[in-house]
């Protein structure tokens, strides 16, 4: 590979991860086995088409920040007001949702690992400590060295799992496993949910380019763009290869069982567990609980981490832009605690509507695609991103082809829940 040497690969590597990291989540884990267990093999193009439109714009974040030195909220604020207050507003909106629907997941999890029967509400609350806990020293070398371990734990064990449950399920190709109904309102709106987060929302991109950095300022070096992409498409590809292995899973184990997918968080971990153990045989329950909670809780972590830096940004760009002069940064460690408790209300009040959570979050995300799609596409080719940073011609055109796509199946989204 040109350009790239061991050193610059060991100094860029951990932004990719770290996004595979928050994208092997509620995304895999939920919506990819769910596919699989109510439509079957129905919607492998799905997920393959999600992970390479959406590929470019979520590219463009760790690009621009190497080409610019500034993040994606920087640039939206230099490129159009209405640029940053799209993106401050989207955020806004499904911001507790997101953060919500992860921690559900990762307190069920944690429910089966210890066997301790708390509510849903309650255990989040616990996970959300132990995050801040771990966050509130602000930096960006305790997520890195946490992501790097718990990341190569779950995809091994994924891909163990897929290939056995081959070999032990003993696979026959069926009609019915490759076409089941799926153009009804119910379909469709399962299909954007599960595109909405597939491998990651868009704003993801944003997350990305202030990881890159974050990389930058804990190495001090600064890296090719070669080093960059090569952590980027390590984190992207593997976080898409998993996407499919859970969708397999799901497929084999779960459908046409007559087994109904959970509505609950806690009746999911359940049937997640399962999964696994019917692929690998029951001495890997635990194996698979640390594994799956683990998953969550690195997923978890990403988010509560996130969010708070988002909303930081926002704060010291909305001031330095009020006042014409150069602000600090908002206090990290009280955002920290705010966007956390915020999100413990939405689980005291919506604990129990476990679906109905995680598929509005993730059709939102699907919804606001086209537009922030179309925001870091023009972002890229602005005058402050030199030529040799800016996407190839190959790269350009799945970058308007996405727009199209992402733009194509909103619509078909909206004739259907409108229409029909």
């Amino acid at each position: 590979m040109d350009n790239i040497s061991l050193k610059g690969i060991k100094n860029s590597l951990g932004p990719g991860l770290i996004m595979a990291a928050a994208a092997i989540g509620v995304s895999h884990l939920v919506q990819s086995t769910r596919a699989g267990a109510e439509f079957g093999f129905a919607l492998v193009w799905a997920v393959i088409l999600a992970n390479l439109f959406k590929y470019p714009f979520l590219e463009f974040g760790p690009r621009y920040a190497l080409a610019t030195g500034k993040n994606l909220i920087e640039g939206y604020s230099k490129m159009s007001r209405w640029a940053l207050w799209i993106f401050i507003i989207f955020t806004l909106s499904t911001m507790f949702a997101v953060h919500a629907a992860v921690t559900m997941v990762t307190a069920s999890l944690a429910s089966n690992l210890t066997g301790i029967q708390l509510s849903i509400p309650v255990w989040s609350g616990i996970i959300l400590v132990l995050c801040i806990l771990y966050l509130v020293k602000n930096t960006y070398a305790l997520l890195d060295i946490a992501i790097k371990v718990l990341m190569v734990i779950l995809a091994l064990s994924t891909v163990a799992a897929m290939i056995l449950a081959f070999l032990n399920v003993g696979y026959q190709p069926q009609p019915d496993l490759l076409k089941p109904e799926l153009w009804t309102v119910s379909g469709v709106a399962f299909l954007i949910a599960l595109m909405g987060w597939m491998p990651i929302p868009i704003d993801a991109s944003t997350w990305q380019s202030i990881w890159t950095i974050e990389r930058m300022k804990q190495t001090g070096y600064k890296p090719k763009l070669n080093e960059v992409l090569f952590d980027f498409n390590l984190g992207y590809i593997g976080a898409a290869v998993i996407a499919l292995c859970f969708l397999i899973l799901g497929a084999l184990v779960m459908y046409g069982s007559g087994e109904q997918f959970a509505t609950s968080a806690a009746g999911f971990s359940n049937q997640l567990i399962e999964l696994y153990t019917v692929a690998l045989g029951d001495w890997a329950y635990y194996i698979i609980v640390i594994c799956a909670f683990t998953t969550m809780f690195t997923t978890t972590l990403t988010v509560t981490d996130t969010y708070p830096r988002l909303l930081s940004h926002f704060v010291t760009i909305l001031r330095h832009d009020k006042s014409n002069q150069t602000k600090k940064p908002s206090s990290h460690s009280g955002i920290l605690i705010g966007v956390s408790l915020g999100t413990l209300i939405i689980l005291i009040f919506f604990g129990n509507q476990f679906r109905v959570l995680i598929d509005l979050a993730t059709t939102m995300s699907f919804l606001a695609a086209p537009v922030l799609a179309y925001m870091n596409h023009k972002l890229i080719h602005q005058p402050e991103v030199s030529e040799e940073f800016r996407p190839k011609r190959w790269l350009y055109w799945l970058s308007v082809s996405g727009i199209l796509f992402l733009s194509l199946f909103a619509f078909i989204y909206l004739y259907w829940m409108l229409i029909q």
